[in-house]
């Protein structure tokens, strides 16, 4: 699957900032130090409607992360997937009357669009689970064969994973077994299948049922993944057994990101499958988390058609911190399309305040724990001091435009 085209980030002077990121399995911050090379797994979209704020915020969280080990020297190995067949999909085409593969291509499509308009770096590979259903079907039968996973007796041809494979699971969300109950049914679970040795085993491969697509098993039978194990085998043939972060939004920390760890480490033995486990807020519009199946969706594209400066959609989202849950507003908006203006101003100006002092005071809020609230207004005190015309650094209006563009991401 084609990712989306880059763009050049401008090489900044001296050396970035080693970062720190906050871990949800250890609940708190920890540095980030790849040996050279920094792996980093994204959960991307699932293609049954268009890119929404709460999307772009996450996306734009990974792409901080990119650009800070990037800025520091790092080789960064950056792979992210999109879940190209699965029971939502499915559920959107058979409501609408139209062929899953179209609605998936579509959306598909559009997301890169909303991504370049939003200057992400591109994932050095960008995966379809339908692409990977091979490779998949060969690691369910490996879990199988271990012992790590069991078919339902039921003559569906349903494969489970077997929780009690994987004697650490729950490390990662922290959740108790009462708090993964409540939740398991809420995100794609199925607590209540008969049959099943545990309420909390996740699917690891749906045999084929009719009316509905499948794909050749080998020894399995005919069917298609589950969601979790997914993105397990991707990560894991791109990126080896062990990465440096992955990532998504807070809502997939249960089930779906303990699930994938606990597959990867019983397929591999190596433990943690993640040095960091790094979650995004959600973004709210109207006191509720902004999500397809509320309908109260703000898209990208719609306001790329309505002509908003999508840097001012990125200012905007970078104006809270990535790990809280947050509003999205009309005056968060228009905030966003003053500061815009005003750091545009500045970078036209003659001279200003040092450009270097600008430089480590980015440098210095992003290394922790992506503070852009922090970074923002560092580089907004500069950008008032320059247009109020302090400063005599000829060279410093240029330094600000290449520092927010290589580590925000703010082309101005």
């Amino acid at each position: 699957m084609e990712s989306w085209a880059g763009h050049e980030v401008p090489r900044l002077p001296g050396e970035g900032a080693p970062l720190r990121l906050y871990d949800s399995a250890r609940q708190g911050p920890h540095p980030s130090r790849p040996d050279g090379v920094a792996s980093m797994y994204v959960c991307g979209i699932t293609p049954y409607d268009a890119t929404h704020l709460g999307h772009a915020a996450t996306m734009i969280t990974f792409d901080l992360v990119q650009r800070m080990w990037r800025d520091a020297g790092l080789t960064v190995r950056y792979v992210q997937n999109v879940t190209d067949i699965d029971d939502p999909l499915l559920e959107r085409a058979e409501r609408d009357g139209e062929d899953w593969k179209v609605l998936a291509m579509r959306e598909t499509a559009l997301f890169r669009e909303d991504m370049e308009a939003l200057r992400m770096i591109p994932p050095a590979h960008y995966v379809g689970a339908v692409e990977s259903i091979p490779d998949i079907a060969d690691k369910v039968l490996v879990l199988l064969k271990d012992g790590a996973a069991y078919r339902l007796d039921d003559g569906t041809g349903d494969v489970y994973f077997d929780v009690s494979a994987a004697p650490a699971f729950g490390y990662e969300s922290n959740l108790s077994r009462t708090e993964m109950l409540e939740i398991f049914p809420e995100r794609g679970g199925d607590p209540d299948r008969a049959g099943k040795r545990d309420p909390l085993d996740p699917l690891l491969w749906r045999g084929a049922r009719e009316g509905e697509p499948s794909w050749p098993g080998g020894e399995l039978g005919p069917g298609r993944p589950g969601w979790h194990i997914e993105c397990t085998v991707i990560a894991l043939n791109l990126l080896g057994d062990r990465i440096s972060v992955q990532g998504g939004g807070n809502d997939l920390i249960f089930p779906h990101h303990e699930c994938s760890a606990a597959h990867a480490e019983r397929l591999t033995g190596a433990t943690p499958f993640a040095d960091h486990y790094v979650h995004a807020g959600m973004i709210g519009l109207d006191g509720e988390k902004m999500s397809k199946s509320k309908g109260n969706l703000v898209f990208v594209s719609r306001l790329r058609a309505d002509r908003v400066d999508p840097m001012a959609v990125r200012l905007a989202l970078l104006a809270g911190h990535y790990r809280s849950d947050r509003a999205w507003t009309d005056e968060l908006l228009a905030e966003a399309l003053q500061r815009l203006d005003r750091w545009r101003r500045a970078a036209a100006a003659p001279a200003g305040p040092s450009g270097e002092a600008l430089l480590a005071g980015v440098r210095d809020r992003l290394a922790d724990d992506l503070d852009t609230p922090g970074a923002l207004a560092v580089a907004d005190a500069w950008a008032d001091r320059a247009s109020a015309g302090a400063g005599a650094d000829a060279a410093a209006p240029a330094l600000f435009a290449d520092t927010v563009d290589a580590l925000l991401g703010i082309r101005l």
